[in-house]
């Protein structure tokens, strides 16, 4: 059985998922759930778009055998007192800016597979320190379920696919293709030879400054399962970045290698 929880507002990003699943799993299940506890004060609980409808025809035509869009009294019923709080991990990145967040969506991850009871679930790697969160989290607890990442899917113009899009505005839209271009350009600098963190990150910096309606939250180039920031790219890195476009918040990601060292050791 193959599980993909999600909160709704389906996009190619969560059917991409959906078809990994589908293709790997005998059956497949997806959740539909709003989780307000990774919800921070001030977020957009409450105007998050929920689309059920629309989600349910996807999913039947993809072939899903089963969606599950609980109430929050069944996830959280009065009784509930118990919290799933991985350390470390969710320390830095979104974790620093979004206190509380992780703890939800562990716990509500611990709950959803507590009621599926899936063999693997599938998390998109756009939201990269939620997948190394999920990862740690159950292989700490033994949960004996695989976590498998789907595909960070992208508009046209390279904008990482989210639901959050739909609430910018055209000229928003149009400066958010420069987070992608910025880490593109990263990618491109380790590729020729760069390997100090500074001006990986600075590319991306570079870019996002040059767009008035967009604010940098962070940029970091970081150990890709342990979030712990590095200083040299001597290994895979994860340079990841979280922008705001107006009141929207977008993440972004993208691996990095470092270029493969000359013979003569340069």
């Amino acid at each position: 059985m193959g599980f993909v929880p999600t909160m709704g507002n389906l996009h190619r990003g969560h059917m991409s998922l959906v078809r990994l699943a589908t293709e790997r799993a005998d059956r497949t299940v997806v959740s539909i759930f709003v989780n307000p506890t990774q919800f921070g004060e001030g977020e957009d609980l409450d105007d998050y778009p929920r689309t059920p409808r629309k989600d349910l025809r996807k999913l039947q035509e993809a072939g899903v055998d089963a969606a599950f869009l609980p109430a929050p009294r069944e996830i959280y019923p009065d009784s509930f007192s118990t919290w799933v709080d991985v350390k470390g991990l969710t320390e830095g990145l979104c974790g620093r800016y979004r206190p509380g967040h992780f703890r939800g969506v562990t716990t509500v991850c611990a709950v959803l597979f507590g009621i599926v009871r899936p063999h693997f679930a599938v998390f998109g790697r756009k939201d990269a320190q939620q997948l190394a969160v999920i990862r740690r989290m159950t292989t700490d607890l033994r949960m004996g379920i695989e976590v498998v990442a789907g595909p960070l899917v992208r508009e046209p113009d390279g904008l990482a696919i989210s639901s959050r899009n739909g609430y910018l505005s055209p000229e928003q839209r149009r400066q958010a293709a420069a987070i992608s271009r910025g880490l593109r350009r990263a990618a491109e600098m380790a590729a020729a030879g760069s390997r100090d963190a500074a001006a990986l990150e600075g590319a991306v910096r570079e870019a996002v400054a040059g767009q008035d309606k967009l604010r940098l939250q962070y940029v970091s180039l970081v150990d890709p399962e342990t979030m712990e920031p590095m200083s040299m790219l001597d290994r895979t890195g994860l340079l990841a970045a979280a922008v705001y476009a107006g009141d929207t918040r977008l993440i972004d990601n993208v691996m990095i290698e470092p270029a493969p060292k000359r013979k003569n050791g340069r």
